[in-house]
């Protein structure tokens, strides 16, 4: 599968070929090659410093790569940037609220700059409004909004084109758990339209519930992409996370933990309560041997249990500068 290549039957809509980004001696993009069809919410993650802001920024025509290509609806964003924008829409991360207007005549000055006529331009704030939950906050002024309502507001305003394509960098921060869930609803329906859209952000356990995809980036470069549970099974294959529970005092369960401690493929233990948690790189009979090692010591084994990596898991672990090894 190329990295990147998301899923089957759908127009190609946004595509990066050997994309790379020097600031001066620095690499912050390096050899990006993506693709994501209309129809897919695909989830950018990876630690501050990885290279997501500085691809969104390059993907959104405000800043030219060292050297790569990129296409947008099938355009060249160097050679047609008018026709790549026309199709975008863009939300940066934090990005500025007018607080001098109220919530209708901020959208409504975005409206009229994509060439909406009044009649058009009423309608369609009232769907954008709506779609995010603010259709009670068209008269508020916009400094009296929270943070999570200032995002999902500046989400409207990235909407009102009718985007076939939407690069989100972090729009879930400073919302509420609230705000949170409408934007999921939002992008999936988007997504549901036909939209390709790509999201960046720190809120794990929110992207894995909300992509049909990922990308996992450090360093500039791409670990591995593609389906949630794909990503997940190949990243975090090598050792398995388990948990051990052991029945008695504090001066058992620290003695057990030092005869898994010595155990060959045990890296990352930790013992918290009456749980031994480690990551595992042995085989099948080297584990069923460290569970025979515990009892055959007298150690009373409550539990002995083998868990899926999580994408938080993973990511945890890339941004820790581990990221797990592949078959």
């Amino acid at each position: 599968m190329m990295e990147g290549k998301m899923s089957q039957g759908g127009d190609v809509l946004v595509r990066t070929a050997d994309l790379r980004v020097d600031y001066g001696d620095t690499v912050a993009v390096d050899g990006l090659n993506l693709e994501v069809e209309g129809g897919e919410v695909f989830g950018l993650v990876g630690p501050n410093g990885a290279g997501k802001t500085s691809s969104f920024r390059v993907m959104a025509t405000l800043m030219e790569p060292t050297y790569g290509d990129v296409w947008l609806c099938g355009h060249d964003v160097a050679e047609h940037p008018d026709r790549a924008r026309a199709c975008l829409g863009y939300m940066p991360d934090l990005a500025p609220v007018a607080t001098d207007l109220r919530v209708g005549e901020f959208l409504d000055l975005f409206a009229a700059s994509h060439g909406l006529g009044l009649g058009a331009r009423r309608n369609r704030i009232a769907e954008c409004l709506a779609l995010v939950h603010l259709e009670d906050k068209r008269s508020t002024p916009c400094r009296h909004l929270s943070r999570g309502m200032k995002q999902r507001l500046v989400l409207a305003k990235t909407l009102l084109h009718r985007p076939r394509v939407l690069l989100l960098d972090e729009p879930a921060s400073g919302m509420d758990p609230v705000s949170r869930a409408a934007l999921k609803d939002v992008l999936r329906a988007l997504a549901r339209d036909g939209a390709a859209v790509v999201v960046s952000s720190h809120i794990l356990t929110e992207l894995e519930d909300m992509c049909t995809s990922v990308g996992i980036m450090a360093q500039g470069r791409m670990i591995d992409s593609g389906r949630v549970s794909g990503v997940v099974e190949r990243l975090g294959r090598r050792e398995r996370l388990i948990v051990i529970r052991i029945l008695g005092r504090a001066a058992d369960v620290s003695w057990a933990g030092n005869l898994v401690r010595e155990a060959d493929g045990v890296s990352e233990m930790s013992v918290e309560g009456d749980a031994i948690r480690l990551f595992f790189g042995g085989s099948g009979e080297a584990q069923a041997e460290l569970l025979g090692r515990l009892v055959n010591s007298g150690c009373r084994v409550r539990s002995f249990e083998e868990r899926a990596s999580t994408i938080e898991e993973v990511m945890l672990r890339v941004a820790a500068g581990q990221p797990p090894g592949r078959d």
